[in-house]
């Protein structure tokens, strides 16, 4: 979360790519978010409750981070971007609760 919350402070992570910097940006911010969730469904316990829970701390943050946004010169909060990260948050639910290897693989490491 500090990781997320010192990205979000830089005046401008964007490169000379365009397009594919746009898309890459979007792709990363599913998979930290989704990462999140993991992480704190690890600490919470592994169960439906700590998924829940889970869900809820990540896509907070979310929202969080994207109002710090607003407060960082170069940069501003979007509403599409928290539904961006919370579509990580619901990719990675889905992966865990439809894929059982998925689920053996994490528990065991």
């Amino acid at each position: 979360m500090g990781l997320i919350y010192y990205l979000s402070a830089q005046p401008n992570l964007r490169t000379e790519l365009g397009t594919i910097d746009l898309i890459g940006r979007k792709f990363v911010h599913m998979a930290e978010f989704g990462l999140l969730w993991l992480l704190w469904l690890r600490a919470l316990g592994w169960s439906r409750g700590a998924a829940i829970a889970a869900a809820v701390i990540a896509i907070g943050w979310a929202i969080g981070d994207e109002y710090h946004q607003t407060f960082v010169d170069g940069r501003q909060g979007a509403p599409r971007d928290v539904l961006i990260d919370s579509a990580g948050v619901l990719i990675a639910v889905l992966l865990w609760y439809r894929v059982p290897h998925v689920r053996r693989v994490l528990r065991v490491a």
